[in-house]
């Protein structure tokens, strides 16, 4: 896949192309519908499988009081893109500039001009240009004129819900990364640096790996049933993990994501992990003495174990649908 970072960048090289254009935030069961079907038209006419997506997210340019957490990173969202056959995204930095674009300019400069769309597939929802004016009447119109296909594809429902990164981000924050997960298509997954804790698990429960991470989206406090990854080795790790502010060893306003390994690390500690969010197992509460929580502890994992045990054929990538 091929990665550009500017319009200027992307022009004369990008097109002829099928393009989709959103944010496609979490890149969820419902934007793959839509990168499908670029595949499809791409392939069709032989032109290239395109997204042309924003960073920052551009309610952070236009109301940074709206702006909401985001689930993935731009490059995190490229790489799910290429898993549909996406051959190459345009990341524009979005800024006043951009943002003060009429349809009609943003249209020709940016879709024609630089990107050479032959075909714009959008959801119905979709708007842009300046103050949001361009809907898909807009965009159709404006395809009629400057010589490229409009195809509008519908929204997407997974168990009586309708799709959205609004609404995957409700459910990891609520807790329910189970059905997260079906919007998703994959587990939730947050990733960071492996630092020292207050060394009391280690002395009065279990060892754990401490995670540092700049996610902007963390799950509910509580425990969960996880995978655990390497990053950048190939080692994993079944696993359970805390997230929460662990009340059993005094009152703290630091928010902790403590993970168990249910298997040896063989090695070297892992210096960066990425944990995948499996199930969930109980909310986070306060135990009376460190020997009861340790023996909630080995119960937890005794769940976890059995989970695995299921789910035995699991290779670390769900096989979920809606």
């Amino acid at each position: 896949m091929k990665v550009y970072r500017s319009a200027a960048e992307a022009a004369g090289a990008f097109g002829p192309s099928a393009l989709t254009i959103g944010n496609f935030d979490g890149v969820h069961y419902g934007h793959r519908q839509i990168l499908r079907r670029v595949k499809a038209v791409a392939t069709a006419h032989g032109w290239k499988p395109s997204v042309l997506t924003f960073d920052p997210h551009p309610t952070r340019v236009v109301a940074p009081q709206r702006a909401r957490r985001l689930l993935t990173s731009p490059l995190e969202r490229a790489e799910l893109m290429r898993e549909e056959g996406i051959e190459q995204v345009l990341i524009l930095p979005f800024t006043l500039e951009v943002a003060q674009l009429s349809p009609e300019d943003f249209a020709r400069a940016l879709l024609v001009d630089a990107l050479g769309a032959r075909a714009v597939l959008v959801g119905e929802n979709f708007r842009f240009g300046h103050r949001q004016a361009g809907n898909v009447e807009v965009l159709a119109e404006l395809g009629r004129r400057l010589g490229f296909e409009t195809e509008i594809v519908p929204a997407v429902c997974c168990r009586g819900q309708m799709v959205s990164s609004s609404r995957v981000r409700e459910l990891i924050e609520a807790g329910n990364i189970s059905l997260a997960a079906r919007f998703l298509t994959r587990p939730y997954a947050i990733e960071g640096d492996v630092v020292s804790g207050r060394g009391v698990g280690a002395k009065q429960t279990v060892p754990t790996l401490n995670l540092a991470t700049a996610a902007e989206v963390i799950p509910a406090k509580g425990v969960y049933i996880t995978r655990t990854r390497e990053v950048g080795g190939p080692r994993q790790w079944n696993s359970i993990t805390n997230v929460g502010y662990r009340p059993t060893f005094g009152a703290s306003d630091e928010l902790t994501i403590e993970t168990f390994l249910l298997g040896a690390i063989e090695g070297a500690a892992p210096q960066r992990i990425r944990l995948e969010f499996l199930r969930r197992v109980r909310d986070e509460r306060q135990f009376a003495t460190p020997e009861e929580l340790r023996a909630q502890i080995l119960k937890d994992v005794r769940t976890a174990q059995n989970y695995f045990r299921r789910v035995a054929a699991w290779t670390g990538r769900t096989c979920l649908s809606c």
